[in-house]
């Protein structure tokens, strides 16, 4: 498993793991900063705490739906 795991980091720096790349971290870039942006909003109206487990519960659950249409190579 971590076999697979290692080839996968290699072919997505080599840029053969998506047909389009830039895509991908286009799709990754905001599922980061949506969450980015509701662990500081929740982090500085809520507690620390509470702020991370509600980011990265919506952070988690928006993932699936950002990477539906990425197609590999």
């Amino acid at each position: 498993m971590f076999g697979m795991f290692i080839n996968s980091v290699r072919l997505f720096f080599r840029g053969k793991l998506f047909r389009d790349s830039r895509q991908a971290l286009r799709k990754w870039l905001v599922g980061f900063a949506l969450t980015l942006a509701v662990v500081l909003l929740a982090g500085f109206a809520l507690t620390p705490v509470a702020g991370v487990i509600l980011a990265s519960l919506l952070g988690g659950a928006l993932q699936p739906y950002l990477f539906k249409d990425l197609k590999y190579n």
